[in-house]
């Protein structure tokens, strides 16, 4: 299988031929995808490869972030999203609030919560599971994707259990999955500068590897667009790789770029969308045994997202609604887009949408009505 419109530009020649011929690519190569000024090619091999995986098609699903609590221990430099007890624009919600959100997911047909916070200073650990079998014993149509690696670290720092013991207990409790977050860039040098206090990137790798020998899938993501230099990032993409050859774990590979406003960074400002785009093409193309590359329209704008599924994406994340993180470091997206809003922006990139479930299960649309909740079973 071929590429014809790809043309034998300079420094893609060599790098066409191993993804036609499906051999996987080296650091060098990585360096030279991120070094190309060749955009429209970069894309075009891209597309090429999720094709060949994924065909035209292009998934989303509805769901609902929980941001419980941005109250938090650490204080990373990349984040705008952490306060301290006493802060004017701390919050946590109380277990009414979380129940309250799920009451308002399950009603408007979703069929998943992402559920994420800052390393709480008080919470004790038996809030978590507690969390978790409160919405499924309520709401178990719900799959419950939640916590970072980062999180189920403090867990385990918090309750005196190992790793795999908090991860099996939130299985017992209803955790169905876990995000990506907290990978920022997985080497030393970006970890010491920006984000010290917080877990490592060998304690990353270790912790995710851990929740999939426990049968925990996750996702997996890249911080983009601060100090990060282009070989961080190709070693980044292929620490990845190299984890899910050993465990087949990650589910998707998310971009994340960097929203600079009301951190300590700020002077370094907001990447712009073609920096967005690249990370797509050159995500796909490196961590070549992913199933799936999404484009959080959240942080990239419908419209980026939407050049984005013709470059190596497919799949445009969800509905959403309320999500805080991203918003709370000057986001101007909106926080909630509507199903028909995401099939529209897919089909009009030339896509097949389709719903899915968390992992990637395709689900009937429209979605059948539920039947209507007994107050009972959500006081």
């Amino acid at each position: 299988m071929s590429i014809e419109v790809i043309t034998d530009r300079s420094g893609l020649r060599e790098i066409r031929q191993k993804v036609e011929r499906e051999e996987r690519l080296s650091f060098e190569d990585g360096l030279a995808l991120y070094a190309t000024p060749e955009i429209a090619a970069l894309g075009e091999l891209a597309d090429f490869a999720n094709r060949r995986r994924n065909g035209l098609r292009v998934g989303y699903n509805v769901n609902r972030h929980i941001n419980y609590s941005n109250l938090c221990k650490l204080s990373c430099m990349f984040c705008a999203f952490a306060k301290k007890r006493g802060d004017a624009d701390g919050y946590e919600f109380s277990m009414d609030e979380i129940l309250e959100r799920s009451r308002e997911a399950y009603e408007g047909g979703a069929d998943e919560l992402h559920i994420v916070g800052g390393l709480h200073p008080d919470y004790p650990w038996e809030v978590y599971p507690a969390m978790l079998r409160a919405i499924r014993d309520r709401y178990p149509e719900l799959h419950l994707k939640g916590f970072t690696a980062v999180e189920i670290d403090y867990f385990a720092e918090l309750s005196g259990l190992s790793h795999e013991d908090v991860l099996r207990e939130l299985v017992d409790a209803g955790l169905g999955s876990m995000p990506g977050g907290g990978a920022e860039i997985l080497t030393d040098r970006v970890w010491k500068k920006i984000y010290r206090d917080k877990m490592g990137p060998d304690k990353w790798i270790d912790v995710i590897g851990r929740a999939h020998r426990v049968g925990v899938r996750t996702n997996s993501t890249m911080l983009h667009g601060h100090i990060e230099r282009d070989d961080e990032k190709v070693t980044h993409l292929i620490r990845l790789r190299e984890l899910q050859d050993e465990t087949g774990g990650f589910m998707t590979y998310i971009p994340l770029r960097f929203h600079p406003e009301n951190t300590p960074i700020q002077r370094l400002g907001l990447v712009q969308g073609v920096s967005s785009v690249r990370e797509i093409a050159v995500g796909r193309l490196m961590f070549d045994n992913v199933p799936h590359v999404k484009t959080y329209w959240i942080m990239t704008s419908l419209e980026v997202a939407q050049i984005c599924l013709t470059m190596g994406a497919d799949d445009i994340d969800g509905t959403v609604v309320e999500e805080k993180i991203t918003h709370m470091a000057g986001a101007r997206t909106p926080e909630h887009v509507s199903e028909e809003d995401l099939r529209r922006v897919i089909t009009e990139a030339g896509r097949t949408p389709y719903r899915r479930d968390t992992v990637y299960n395709e689900l009937a649309y429209p979605a059948p009505e539920r039947a209507p909740r007994p107050v009972s079973a959500v006081a």
